[in-house]
């Protein structure tokens, strides 16, 4: 990688960090200039504005790491609705990325600046839209193998799972982690329901 790129990537992560636990209407280029140790004309050689920088940030930072922990664990796998369950333990144990304080950052700016700036909505859209088909192939890999029940519907089960992720997040800001672990044993409960019943 470049030392351009490097710098590049250096302000979107910083960005990323300030973003998460600020919202992004409240994050100045002067807080990200700061916080990355960059000269502006370094900020405005990558970047013409403060919106720009916000779009990349989606697309070359939120978006690769997205896919590491919400669609890879879900491709190729042998028990999708397993899969599914697994990523989900992931996402919301997954420290490292995520603060409980501080819910998601996909679904944090969806809820800030989705109904505000249609860019914004179009690159975050693309990133739920990725979620989501990944979260329906799994399901339907499973009708193929008619272990989930052939009358479900596997994407507006997707949504639903999606959007019991989105809600878990934003309650966890209040009551922190231990509702996740309520949360995840519903999941297990749902999924369960989704396998067919036979009758002797």
């Amino acid at each position: 990688m470049s030392k351009a790129a490097q710098t590049r990537m250096s302000i979107l992560q910083k960005s990323f960090e300030l973003i998460y636990r600020k919202g992004y209407q409240a994050t100045s280029i002067d807080d990200i200039i700061a916080t990355t140790q960059v000269t502006k004309g370094a900020f405005y050689y990558h970047f013409k504005n403060k919106d720009e920088m916000a779009v990349a940030l989606i697309n070359e930072y939120m978006r690769p790491n997205m896919y590491e922990v919400m669609l890879r664990p879900l491709q190729q796998t042998e028990k999708p609705l397993e899969a599914i369950y697994n990523m989900m333990c992931d996402l919301l144990h997954d420290t490292d990325f995520f603060d409980v304080r501080y819910g998601c950052p996909a679904f944090n700016l969806i809820e800030e600046m989705a109904p505000l700036n249609e860019t914004f909505r179009k690159a975050l859209s693309v990133l739920m839209t990725d979620w989501r088909t990944a979260i329906t192939d799994c399901l339907v890999s499973e009708q193929q193998q008619q272990t989930i029940r052939p009358d479900r519907n596997p994407q507006q089960i997707a949504l639903f799972i999606m959007t019991g992720y989105g809600g878990i997040r934003n309650i966890g800001k209040l009551e922190g982690i231990s509702c996740y672990a309520l949360y995840l044993e519903e999941l297990k409960n749902y999924l369960t329901d989704l396998k067919p019943t036979f009758s002797v």
